[in-house]
């Protein structure tokens, strides 16, 4: 019998699975079409300049108005407020892990779906941690790569609130 119940039991129980037997980034890329590859490069590419604080390899992953929720509830809009962003949090020397990437493709849009975890360092030395799900949404250019147009790093938010 279908009930809402039963589907996010097997909604949950399916993630759980998916995650715990996760394919190597490697591997999971390698079953990617060329346009989930394109996507997962503009994301890998995002993530490798945060990584090495270069702000502008960073910006060129996202079109000119994009949104970017650093925290929950808070959209930043626009590269110039982007920059001003980023070039603040990457000072924490943040590393990232990945638990998988699921990307969906409708037309020139395409959805990136990652868990990550985070560590880094506050200006004093002491160790942050972190961890979200990562959602962001995509448009396919003229030239066909990929830039990001939301990206939302706190898309479990609404779940842990509604879970307290």
């Amino acid at each position: 019998m279908f009930t809402i119940r039963n589907y996010f039991l097997t909604v949950l129980t399916l993630g759980f699975v998916s995650l715990s037997s996760a394919q190597t980034n490697k591997e999971m890329v390698a079953n990617f079409n060329e346009d989930q590859k394109k996507v997962y490069s503009t994301i890998s590419k995002m993530v490798s300049a945060f990584q090495n604080k270069n702000i502008d390899g960073i910006l060129s992953t996202y079109e000119e108005n994009a949104v970017v929720m650093f925290e929950p509830q808070k959209p930043i809009q626009g590269k110039e407020n982007l920059r001003k962003a980023f070039s603040q949090f990457v000072m924490f020397n943040p590393t990232y892990k990945f638990g998988g990437h699921e990307i969906y493709i409708s037309g020139n849009i395409a959805k990136h779906i990652s868990p990550w975890s985070m560590v880094g360092n506050l200006p004093d030395g002491t160790e942050i941690k972190e961890s979200g799900l990562s959602i962001a949404i995509l448009r396919k250019q003229a030239d066909g790569n990929w830039l990001m147009i939301q990206d939302n790093p706190h898309g479990q938010y609404l779940l842990d609130k509604f879970k307290k």
